[in-house]
């Protein structure tokens, strides 16, 4: 299977090129992969405030962030969006809207636009009406679609993501014959990684094999038909490369992501991590926690590397691998992720791989992002 750009490494010259905001972890929808933490609901009392925003968006600038993602949770359900995306525009910043669509009104696109976003990322899981619902847990294909429209209407550069796992893999004919007629330029197609949410549902989301090798046909065709009108990525899983993505492009490289409680950290997943000091916008000026943090610089570079990564020869590809997810998977932050067929953890992986495609399974219902969905139990993964 290929890989989009799999060699592409991006040198940021020790800057952070993309600044992500979780502006909140407060959403609508209740989507059983999301990648927020299982205890979203303890930060909605802690979120900063415009001002406190506008701060972290100045020292972003100083530090020579160029990119910059307004995220969540659903940032459509901060009323101080649009005068954010407006003092971001102000001081440079190229701005984009990660977006579920949801609250994405025709009056509130025109607000964002005059003040001055740049592009949108709108998220759809299907074209039936029916399976998206179910997905996400809310009354929401509808205004997905309208969304969808009013962007394209406006004149936005804008990408469709769509996570990709066993329930809508067979759903990508469908929904490139509905992009291309709305004249979609962007289309990414991300099987998911498995994570807080998607982590504790992993047995009924993981598609199988057969699944993604028939999925990436259907992209091919698509692309050959399409020609130069439409971007479509194909973002493999890495359960089933034998080689772990290059996460973030390495800890600490060029990514940083600010929580909506103010914690900075090397990607949204880094707070599962134990044993990390992790600090806050509110205490330690950005520049200080991206140069010198113990955070940002645990696991920068290659030197922390363990074998077999340490003298691999492809340690400067995937820098090995991901932390959260060899936390998440072995129990240890610092050991090779064993989504890499040379570590000595990677039958992890293929033991999940091999369940799932059991053809005969107790299948269990989906455990849905709410407060109320979530035990100690699941707290303890």
């Amino acid at each position: 299977m290929s890989q989009i750009e799999k060699s592409l490494s991006l040198d940021g010259q020790g800057k952070p090129l993309w600044l992500t905001l979780e502006l909140t972890y407060r959403c609508p929808l209740k989507c059983s992969w999301c990648s927020n933490p299982l205890d979203f609901e303890d930060y909605g009392k802690r979120e900063l405030t415009t001002e406190e925003w506008k701060k972290v968006l100045r020292e972003g600038r100083e530090l020579g962030a160029l990119q910059l993602g307004f995220t969540g949770g659903e940032p459509m359900l901060r009323d101080d969006l649009e005068e954010l995306v407006a003092y971001a525009d102000s001081i440079g910043y190229y701005t984009n809207l990660i977006t579920s669509g949801i609250g994405l009104t025709e009056e509130r696109l025109l607000a964002l636009k005059a003040a001055g976003l740049k592009h949108i990322q709108l998220s759809l899981q299907a074209i039936k009406p029916e399976l998206t619902d179910a997905l996400v847990g809310a009354r929401a294909h509808a205004l997905k679609l309208e969304a969808a429209q009013l962007i394209k209407k406006h004149n936005f550069p804008m990408v469709l993501n769509v996570p990709l796992f066993r329930q809508n893999i067979g759903e990508i004919d469908s929904l490139l014959a509905w992009a291309s007629g709305l004249g979609i330029e962007y289309i990414e197609f991300a099987n998911i990684q498995y994570y807080n949410w998607a982590l504790m549902n992993r047995e009924e989301l993981m598609s199988s094999l057969e699944q993604v090798r028939e999925a990436e046909r259907v992209v091919n065709e698509w692309r050959a038909r399409l020609g130069n009108s439409m971007t479509i990525y194909f973002v493999i899983p890495d359960y089933y490369e034998g080689r772990p993505k290059a996460c973030m492009n390495g800890w600490g490289a060029i990514h940083l992501t600010v929580a909506p409680d103010g914690v900075a950290m090397p990607c949204q997943e880094a707070r599962v991590i134990p044993g990390l000091q992790f600090e806050t916008v509110r205490d330690k000026s950005l520049s200080w926690i991206w140069h010198d943090s113990p955070l940002f610089r645990k696991y920068r570079g290659l030197d922390w590397l363990p074998e077999p990564c340490s003298s691999c020869s492809e340690k400067e590809k995937d820098f090995g691998g991901c932390r959260c997810q060899a936390l998440l998977l072995t129990g240890d932050a610092g050991n090779t992720d064993p989504a890499c067929s040379k570590s000595p953890l990677h039958h992890l992986i293929t033991e999940a791989v091999a369940h799932s495609a059991k053809p005969l399974r107790f299948k269990k219902p989906l455990v849905k992002r709410s407060a109320n969905a979530v035990s100690t139990e699941f707290m303890d993964l």
